[in-house]
């Protein structure tokens, strides 16, 4: 091989790898960029579970409030009904 072409081969060569460089370095930025969104999206899902968590616990403690209430009342109508009957 001569000089000249030694040198046009070491060009292609070097261009060659630039360009897979620059795809590779573009790609990994794809992929990070696509990790980011993925974590955003990730941490925003865990916000709003913890939300609806929070929404759950309420309203259970709601239900719970309610159906005392209505032992309440229901014991109070059962001893009305029982005085009513005694006389």
């Amino acid at each position: 091989m001569t000089l000249k072409t030694t040198l046009k081969m070491s060009a292609a060569a070097a261009s060659l790898a630039l360009l897979a460089g620059c795809a590779s370095n573009s790609a990994l930025e794809e992929v990070r960029t696509t990790a980011e969104s993925a974590q955003a999206d990730a941490a925003e899902a865990q916000s709003t579970a913890s939300q609806a968590l929070n929404t759950a616990k309420q309203a259970q403690r709601d239900a719970r409030s309610a159906l005392q209430m209505s032992e309440k009342n229901r014991e109070e109508m059962n001893r009305m009904f029982e005085r009513s009957m005694q006389k």
